[in-house]
């Protein structure tokens, strides 16, 4: 496989209301739509949401279609979406603005990133920060010698 320009990894998710999920993903996370697929009683069955240069893709739960099973429980679920945003002091006013419920504040980690993390109106976990695992990483200055102090006021 070559390297591409752009991701090639998509998260896909199942709302139990994809239609408000959209509506709420937008207003909250600022994302903007891409496409939107609706069968003939309007529910969503497909849709692409845009924010920078990477793509969430979702659709509304169906008992009976290729996933089945049970309506989604994002609470018991072990995966999150982690979101690069080149301003996320802004992202976080916006989300909290819009009643997103935070349940990581925002803080500066220990490797460089500034973050935090929110469920949103069905309980998916994001969290949005500076850290892009893309950008190469900084190496290492090697620690320089400590100079001998000069003594005060001249030669010795």
């Amino acid at each position: 496989m070559s390297a591409s320009a752009h991701p090639n990894i998509f998260p896909a998710l199942r709302y139990r209301n994809a239609t408000a999920a959209a509506e709420w993903l937008i207003r909250a996370f600022g994302f903007t739509e891409k496409a939107v697929y609706r069968d003939d009683d309007g529910v969503v069955r497909h849709a692409e949401l845009r924010l920078g240069a990477g793509i969430v893709m979702f659709g509304q739960h169906n008992e009976d279609g290729w996933m089945g099973g049970k309506p989604p429980d994002p609470l018991a679920s072990p995966i999150s979406m982690y979101v690069v945003v080149d301003d996320v002091d802004a992202h976080n006013r916006r989300a909290v603005a819009a009643g997103a419920e935070i349940v990581r504040d925002l803080a500066d980690m220990d490797y460089g990133s500034r973050e935090y993390s929110a469920r949103d109106l069905e309980g998916n976990l994001w969290s949005f920060g500076t850290y892009d695992p893309y950008q190469p990483e900084q190496p290492e200055q090697p620690e320089q010698p400590e100079q001998p102090a000069k003594p005060a006021g001249g030669a010795a």
